[in-house]
């Protein structure tokens, strides 16, 4: 696996490499684990040349504290990529990414930022659409690959993507998760045993939202969801929306045409945990 930590070594190397070839990306901010390898999976059975970004981008956090206690595991990051035989690895610096103006340029994301996690992470979508475009920029990649389990971020990009023209194709890939039904994160690391072993209530509670949504509306099952967690003292519920997966908006009365997904955010402990389902 090549290591390039300047997009100037980078693109001598890819400009040398990517004639009739596809290359594939996966954009992350470190701290990987299985589900960030199986979106690693994915792009090399697509692509030729499979590239892997680890850069945590400090203009996406809302809270400055999240920035600070952000995982930062390069060494065992670099293992495991090798071990899963990713082709390249960009780990640039702030500096490389932004030269000198740390800062989000304002998006219009068609109305998708507002919905969800738009409300409560001010500034966040414009952050994530800043460093994904730039990222797109440098690496320049025929195709893209993202985990569902940010599903607001998969579209927000999606958005960004066609807005600005931008020549890669964006890729949704489905939640990873682990045995016991939590969808992998990287902030799983920070959250203690007592909330490990509660947390799987969450996707426990979007199965049972899931099937509830054939026979019941949408307004019963919201009030179902919160008064669930309301007798987890362990869990604090955020938010629970069932939405049009195309424009986020909540459902207002069902639509045979319409597809539609159950999304979620909840607390365990200091520890913030979002999780998705198609309904």
């Amino acid at each position: 696996m090549k290591i390039f930590y300047t997009k100037a070594a980078l693109n001598t190397y890819l400009d040398a490499q990517k004639k009739n070839k596809e290359i594939g990306f996966v954009p992350t901010m470190g701290a990987l684990h299985e589900g960030h390898l199986s979106l690693l999976k994915k792009c090399k059975e697509e692509n030729e040349i499979s590239v892997v970004s680890i850069f945590v981008n400090p203009t996406q956090f809302d809270n400055p504290e999240d920035l600070v206690k952000y995982p930062k595991t390069f060494r065992e990051d670099t293992r495991l990529l090798e071990s899963a035989q990713c082709d390249i690895l960009f780990a640039p610096d702030v500096k490389e990414v932004y030269d000198k103006k740390v800062t989000a340029t304002s998006f219009y994301f068609d109305g998708l930022e507002h919905e969800m996690e738009g409300k409560f992470r001010a500034g966040h979508f414009n952050g994530v659409g800043t460093v994904v475009k730039r990222l797109f920029e440098i690496v320049a990649p025929n195709k893209a690959y993202f985990g569902e389990k940010d599903f607001q971020q998969l579209q927000i990009i999606k958005k960004m993507t066609e807005k600005q023209q931008l020549p890669v194709k964006v890729k949704g890939c489905e939640i990873y998760r682990e045995k016991n039904g939590l969808a992998m994160s990287s902030r799983n690391s920070r959250l203690t045993q007592e909330h490990k072993n509660a947390a799987p209530f969450i996707f426990k509670t979007l199965q049972k939202a899931k099937i509830k949504f054939g026979v019941e509306d949408p307004s019963t099952i919201i009030k179902w969801v919160e008064k669930e967690f309301e007798k987890q003292p362990l869990l604090t519920l955020e938010y629970f929306s069932i939405a049009d997966e195309k424009t986020l908006k909540k459902i207002e009365k069902k639509d045979k045409k319409t597809q539609y997904r159950a999304f979620i955010a909840v607390f365990a402990g200091e520890i913030r945990l979002i999780d998705n389902i198609q309904i």
